[in-house]
């Protein structure tokens, strides 16, 4: 997976800084970035991003990398070692062959670039290993050494080789649809900030979606082709509503009254999908003060982020099985093909990340459906939590992955004094709540329907219950909250 020169000077799963031409510092990163997602080493920055003190030279890095290449096995492959010139606050320079104001010589306070060196790393289908027999991984800011058990799942995803990279027989560049690619270029345009100039089929090659001699792969068919089901049937998606909580209806018949298979490039298979989901989502509606505020049955990031990571993630070498998305009255459940990758775990899988898919999660995160790499399991749990709900449950199987959001709410406590109301007196408390008062002219510019008598009968009632304080008299009159520990001297 190709990665690009720039870089935000900021550490991260697929970013490191290295101060200085340290060979062992280097091997290290690159055991990890191959192992893991691949990513990108800067030579010449400290850990804050600043331009090093020490100015190097590409002899230098290249000697470093030459020395490198004797601390880990089998060898690591880079894809490239680039001089990148940085501005003074460690960002790389936009135009760095300008110095100065054109026009006229260059100011002498303009800071001299410092130089620094961009190592890429693409992510390896080997399992690599340092001298001293360590394992690393990238795991957030830092490269770590994985257990036993850990090397052993590493080493047995990796063993199955690179499925989304290899061609597709019979398959060719006609199958992929031109509008498909231009709507991927336009999205890839808006994330980078700039147009792609290049040649078409050699970004393709690039990403992944076609090899060296132009021959379409999994990778590429899934994103760019209008029907990739014609050579992968098993990339297909199965949506099911059900009607109670369990599969079975009565008499041991299907309890779905709606089932639909979804086709299409994996973008399509997501918005499909994404938009079947919607259309049977419950929305409900609470007041709060003034606004009308809608809830949705679940957050839509959630169900994003769930289907999404299903069709970036499953394992499409397991044919005959396809994604199944499975809406119940109590849950909805996405089951994804394919046990969790490498040395994913239940228990890490907020923390760590691998994908089984590299390039097809490249393409989606360019396409704009992955926000950030590496943080939708955080976020999902975070918006669930938001909502009210409890976290996603997972369970992870030999050859399945399914996700479950549930829609129960942790509903909140109301007050015995508030129960006893009808819904314009419950619209009144509301607004007292909020605002710390009301007015008759102010309640009666909440509630159109009836009459002004009927909103003073209202509140007179709230008063008469001890709910309400009525304070002052006449045009000044108004209503405060009064509780229930107020009558109770």
């Amino acid at each position: 997976m190709p990665y690009d020169a720039s870089f935000d000077p900021v550490e991260g799963p697929r970013t490191t800084f290295i101060q200085s031409a340290d060979a062992g510092a280097i091997a290290e990163s690159m055991v990890a970035f191959a192992n893991t997602e691949g990513g990108t080493i800067v030579v010449g920055v400290d850990a804050e991003g600043l331009p090093s003190a020490q100015r190097l030279k590409r002899k230098d890095v290249e000697r470093c990398l030459s020395y490198a290449d004797n601390l880990y096995n089998p060898p690591v492959v880079i894809d490239g070692c680039e001089e990148i010139q940085l501005n003074s606050a460690g960002s790389q320079a936009a135009q760095p062959e300008v110095v100065g104001d054109l026009s006229g010589p260059a100011s002498a306070d303009a800071a001299e670039p410092a130089p620094a060196f961009s190592i890429r790393v693409p992510r390896s289908t080997e399992l690599h290993a340092l001298a001293d027999g360590r394992v690393l991984i990238r795991s957030g800011e830092v490269n770590r050494p994985l257990g036993g058990q850990e090397i052993l799942r590493l080493a047995s995803a990796k063993n199955t080789g690179d499925f989304e990279t290899e061609a597709v027989p019979g398959a060719t560049l006609d199958d992929f649809n031109r509008e498909i690619i231009d709507e991927y270029l336009e999205k890839r345009a808006e994330r980078a900030k700039r147009v792609y100039s290049g040649e078409i089929n050699r970004l393709l090659a690039e990403i992944g979606a076609i090899t060296a001699d132009g021959k379409p792969t999994v990778c590429g068919l899934l994103l760019f082709s209008d029907y990739p089901q014609r050579w992968l049937p098993q990339s297909s998606v199965v949506f099911a509503r059900f009607v109670g909580t369990a599969a079975r209806g009565e008499q041991g018949l299907a309890g779905y009254t709606r089932r639909e298979e979804i086709t299409g490039s994996v973008p399509r298979l997501i918005e499909t999908t994404w938009n079947l989901v919607w259309s049977e989502m419950a929305i409900s509606a609470v007041v709060k003060g003034l606004e009308r505020e809608e809830t949705f049955e679940y957050p839509q990031f959630a169900v994003r982020e769930a289907l999404v990571n299903a069709i970036c993630h499953r394992d499409y070498r397991l044919r005959g099985r396809r994604i199944e998305v499975r809406m119940f009255s109590d849950r909805l459940e996405v089951i994804s093909p394919g046990g969790l990758p490498g040395f994913i775990t239940v228990e890490n899988i907020k923390e760590e990340h691998f994908s089984r898919n590299p390039r097809l999660v490249g393409g989606l995160f360019h396409w704009g459906y992955i926000e950030e790499l590496g943080l939708g399991i955080d976020r999902m749990m975070e918006v669930m939590e938001q909502a009210g709900h409890s976290p996603p449950r997972f369970d992870a199987r030999p050859y399945s992955f399914a996700v479950a959001l549930h829609n129960e709410r942790a509903r909140p406590k109301v007050p015995e004094w508030a129960r006893d109301t009808n819904h314009r007196q419950a619209r009144a408390l509301q607004y007292i709540r909020a605002r710390g008062s009301i007015t008759n002219r102010e309640f009666r510019s909440l509630i159109h329907s009836v009459s002004a008598e009927t909103l003073r009968l209202d509140l007179a009632d709230l008063v008469d219950k001890g709910i309400l304080n009525k304070v002052g008299a006449n045009k000044g009159t108004h209503y405060t909250l009064r509780e229930p520990s107020a009558d109770k001297g």
